[in-house]
């Protein structure tokens, strides 16, 4: 009958001489009060790699893999654009904006401007990436943010208004309040929650929240939140790319299928279902996904079509939207919102799909993505120093190559294997670039003296990137009589250090001396077998050479580093002439098998470890300082990766972890313990297996361990995939609690088998309680604090009362489908040879009293990710001590920065000015002493310098901080009680200029200096000897 009804209508049309004709579509945005308000926000999700390298996404190269093209996505967006001045677009991603905009036409550049200038076109979000939210380090995150927003700033003049990560697999605290808030963002939006937590606020109307993502600025710091009902995709039958499925709205009545009335019936049903789940009368949908709008007409014509169909039949009203212009209208609804804390980790699609496995997926390219974080931010500090040179090397490239790292396919570590190679190698290039850099800034300072002083230049500075694979050639060098090996220490933080440092050396003849040419007390340690192993692989896959020169120790020696500085140190030789041979202590080496003592005491300070002799097993920690004697015991184990081959298909992959039961790995006693002592520091040499090691050394100077970890290659030929663990066992009653850092910053409490928004079904009891991991994980009962902290991003838990588990490698044997459709099976080749990744990391172990571990997590902390630079120079000897700048510090002599607070940027801007972030390290309530506000002197951080002018700015420097408080929308909560008053700094004294840091706050500010007032600068800059 139907068939027959619309056969009669098309016969009426042609007998009665009805005519096709042009229909001019009303587009004209306009929100109806008391009708639902369908905010339609068209946007492509573009990612900076993934399944393709973001230059094969950005030109559409590689398309046997994907059909993606985003040149072709913006270039067909802004001509439909151009078309009608109703469609609006958003656009996120800058590192491809960046791309295309620098191939546009001046013609194209000033259409392109207009359309930003009429918010046809908005930038969201605004970053160079959409950054995950795991796995990178805050700093990392402010940096890509920052970078990006310039961008935009300096070429359309505008500031984005709407966080937008609508794809990350879980989210955090920290991109709440620092990555929403602090940027000045008045919204952010997400699509991926908990599959139990989206059920009940779907249930509950509370998927859009107010999100206080900082206990510590509270309110003060607060976004207007929105989780999406589905995904970041439009209702089913309304997308529209060339290819897709959906039924277009076929509106001539001249041709078979005429189908606006059910169109918009389908329009209008789905805008119901979705205003039943959402407060107030405006919804969002996402016109858009993956990589669309390559064909950008085949979606706004129609949208055209249902705006001006869907508004003529008036049940609903559509209109072309942007989430700024829905963020104002949920604003002016005058609603009451839930209040949201803490985070949304970890997420589940499934009830046996937690997407806890990527915390630790490659962490090979986890590792390199922290080191260089940490080097970027010393070479910027160095560039700042010398001067930034507009021909010559700049950090540029490292900055672009850590931003697109930071892209959650990235540094997650689920991209495919040759993107995870297209990272790596953007950050070689950056870093070969930096070290220039560093290399000239160094030899500058070092020079600065010889004019008054006379000798020669220092021009031959080195640096040993390959140093944690134990290569490094100038320090390896066999050094000629009358030549010293000079090693210049800078230290990136702006408080004094001292440690201990260590480098490979192919003598054992050498002794150290400090600036002063005083002999210092240096250490020599034998170089173990699984060093060397990785040396001799590692060197011959990177360099494609060998190592050179047999190494056979390790020197170390103690340095005393002032704040944003340097300090200088020489290796020689004994001269054959000497009476004395001045020389380094070789420790001594002591192994279990075949002791007479059942337990094997180490440490040379407060600290010892006690190990039992027979069983090689660490038994017992003791500080005799702080008066902890603590059970503590320390073991590997592996989870087998589930295969999906059970009742449910999910298998374990580079997102998903999903453990088919564990297996502890115990030592086969095929290797004893070995233990070398010294004046400096111990080391306990472990072989558990084949293919795990590990080397705890305890610092004479220093009051935790350091445990280096060797791990691989995982063996996979009995057909099952691994995932490595390592567990520290005490004997703390924890009551299910432990806590885990959001970023690098504030740490959260978690309870095992716990959720505060919902009551959580447990279904993976082990990976449904990981939490993501970048500074550390702590325990406490009512007498102890036990704190691991970590070198990079991994995976972490506390499955049992008293224990801390930390994942630390992974490979696996099948996909998880997720869609990266590659197996987590990294491997290194050598000539056709391959085998498994071997990672080599590092923990840092502390017991405290109750109360007192926040110092030491919060120090070390800083100290891990801005390691001591180590640079080399052979120059001669004693004249380089009294020709050239030998210590440097760049700012005051006397001053430090207060122990609660970081420099946590300074870079010279293009400009001339100078880009100054300062941050308090700890929360409210964190220590007795240190959780208070702190004072920075700004002419002590920049002696040699007139400051003219001080501007505070947002976190990204787009905006003066304000204006971006005086545009700050007020949210109302329900039920808000009166919370304390929030803390923050004052306004900075321009006369006295000293900055004011309250708990977790961070200050940006933009500082310009009178280049006509400089103080004398060279005696300035001499360190305190």
């Amino acid at each position: 009958m139907a068939i027959a009804a619309v056969l009669i209508a098309v016969l009426a049309v042609g007998i009665f001489g009805v005519e096709s004709e042009y229909i001019e579509y009303n587009t004209t945005p306009r929100i109806v009060p008391g009708k639902i308000n369908v905010h339609l926000v068209p946007h492509s999700h573009d990612d900076v790699g993934w399944l393709k390298t973001v230059d094969q996404y950005y030109v559409g190269a590689n398309n046997s893999i994907r059909g993606a093209c985003v040149q072709n996505v913006l270039d067909s967006v802004i001509s439909a654009l151009l078309d009608d001045k109703n469609r609006r677009f958003i656009y996120v991603e800058m590192a491809f904006f960046q791309r295309w905009w620098r191939q546009q036409s001046k013609a194209m550049k000033i259409k392109v401007k207009e359309l930003v200038n009429s918010s046809q076109l908005e930038f969201i979000n605004g970053g160079m990436c959409m950054h995950d939210e795991a796995t990178p380090h805050y700093i990392d995150l402010i940096d890509q943010t920052t970078l990006g927003h310039q961008f935009i700033k300096e070429e359309f003049g505008k500031v984005p208004r709407v966080g937008w990560q609508v794809d990350p697999f879980g989210h955090s605290a920290v991109q709440a309040y620092l990555l929403g808030a602090e940027l000045g963002f008045d919204s952010l939006f997400f699509a991926r929650i908990d599959y139990q937590d989206r059920a009940k606020r779907l249930r509950d109307k509370t998927l859009e929240v107010v999100w206080q993502g900082s206990s510590s600025l509270g309110s003060s710091s607060q976004i207007f939140t929105g989780i999406f009902p589905r995904h970041y995709d439009p209702p089913d039958g309304f997308t529209f790319e060339i290819n897709d499925v959906s039924p277009p709205i076929q509106d001539d009545i001249l041709l078979f299928d005429y189908n606006v009335q059910e169109r918009v019936n389908d329009f209008v049903s789905a805008a119901l279902a979705q205003a039943n789940v959402t407060r107030t009368n405006h919804i969002m949908w996402l016109m858009g996904t993956d990589f669309r709008y390559q064909y950008a007409n085949s979606w706004f014509r129609q949208m055209d079509k249902f705006i001006h169909y869907v508004n003529q039949d008036g049940r609903v009203n559509a209109l072309y939207s942007s989430p700024s212009i829905y963020t104002d209208a949920k604003h002016a609804a005058n609603e009451q919102w839930p209040l949201k804390i803490d985070d949304f980790f970890p997420y589940a699609d499934h009830p046996n799909a937690y997407w806890t496995g990527y915390f630790t997926s490659r962490p090979a390219l986890k590792g390199y993505v922290r080191v260089m974080s940490g080097y970027y931010q010393a070479a910027r500090q160095l560039e700042f120093f010398k001067g930034r040179s507009k021909p010559g090397p700049n950090t540029d490239a490292l900055a672009d190559a850590l931003a697109i790292a930071q892209h959650h396919d990235a540094v997650s570590g689920t991209e495919r294997q040759h993107v995870a190679a297209d990272y790596a190698l953007r950050l070689s290039i950056g870093y070969t670039e930096a070290e220039k850099v560093v290399a000239s800034a160094l030899a500058f300072l070092v020079n600065q003296r010889l004019s008054s002083h006379g000798g020669n230049p220092v021009t031959d500075i080195q640096q040993c990137p390959l140093l944690n694979i134990s290569y490094c050639p100038p320090a390896e060098a066999a050094l000629s009589n009358g030549k010293s090996l000079v090693i210049i220490v800078y230290n990136p933080l702006a408080g004094k250090r001292e440690e201990v440092i260590r480098i490979p050396v192919s003598t054992g003849k050498v002794f150290v001396q400090d600036s002063a040419g005083k002999e210092i007390q240096s250490q020599l340690l034998p170089v173990s077998d699984a060093t060397l192993r990785i040396r001799k692989r590692y060197v011959k896959a990177y360099l494609g050479k060998q190592s050179g020169a047999e190494l056979k120790y390790w020197l170390a020696f103690s340095v005393s580093v002032p704040p944003l500085g340097f300090s200088t140190y020489t290796v020689s030789t004994p001269k054959q002439t000497e009476y004395k041979d001045p020389h380094s202590t070789i420790s001594k080496v002591y192994r279990s098998e075949g002791s007479v003592n059942r337990s094997i005491e180490v440490g040379q300070g407060n600290l010892k470890l006690i190990y039992s002799a027979d069983e090689g097993k660490l038994t017992h920690y003791v500080n005799n300082k702080n008066l902890i004697a603590a059970s503590i015991e320390q073991s590997y184990s592996y989870y087998s990766g589930n295969d999906g081959t059970d009742k449910d298909p999910q298998a374990s992959g580079a997102y998903v972890f999903r453990p088919n039961g564990s297996n502890p790995i115990k030592s086969d006693h095929q290797y004893p313990l070995t233990v070398l002592r010294g004046p400096l520091l111990d080391e306990v040499h472990q072989q558990l297996n084949p293919w795990i090691s590990q080397i705890t050394r305890i610092f004479k100077a220093k009051e935790h361990a350091e445990v280096e970890f060797t791990i691989g290659p995982i063996p996979v030929d009995d057909g099952i995939g691994k995932e490595i663990i390592t567990q520290i066992t005490t004997t703390m009653n924890t009551n299910k609690t432990f806590y885990t850092d959001s970023n690098g910053r504030d740490f959260i409490k978690r309870v095992r088998d716990f959720r505060a928004d919902w009551d959580l079904q447990v279904t993976q009891p082990v990976a449904g309680n990981y939490y993501p991991v970048n500074l550390g994980l702590y325990l406490q009962d009512t007498k102890m604090e036990l704190s691991v902290l970590v070198d990079r991003s991994v995976g972490g838990s506390s499955l049992v009362d008293g224990q801390i588990e930390l994942m630390l490698h992974r490979r696996l044997l099948h996909d998880d489908v997720r869609g990266v459709g590659e197996v987590l099976n990294e491997t290194i080749c050598i000539a056709d040879k391959c085998e498994g990744l071997i990672i080599q990391g590092k923990l840092y172990l502390r017991i405290d009293r109750i109360g007192e571990g926040a110092k030491w997590r919060r120090t070390v902390g800083q100290e891990i990710y801005s390691p001591l630079l180590l640079a080399f120079s052979e120059e001669g000897g004693a004249d380089f001590l009294h020709s050239q700048e030998s210590t440097f510090s760049g700012i005051a002599s006397s001053y430090s920065l207060p122990n609660n607070t970081a420099l946590i940027s300074l870079q010279e801007l293009q400009d001339g000015k100078v880009l100054l972030r300062l941050a308090h390290l700890y929360e409210i309530g964190e220590d007795k002493d240190y959780s208070a506000i702190a004072s920075v002197e700004l002419k002590q951080l920049f002696p040699n310098k007139k400051i003219s002018k001080v501007t505070e700015m947002s976190l990204s420097a787009n905006q003066e901080r304000s204006e971006m408080e005086k545009k700050k929308l007020v949210w109302r909560i329900e039920g808000s009680a009166e919370e304390p008053k929030v803390v923050r700094g004052g306004p900075v004294d321009p006369a006295k200029l000293t900055v004011e840091l309250a708990p977790m706050e961070i200050r940006t500010f933009i500082i310009e200096f009178d280049s006509l007032e400089m103080v004398p600068e060279i005696e300035n800059r001499r360190a305190t000897q």
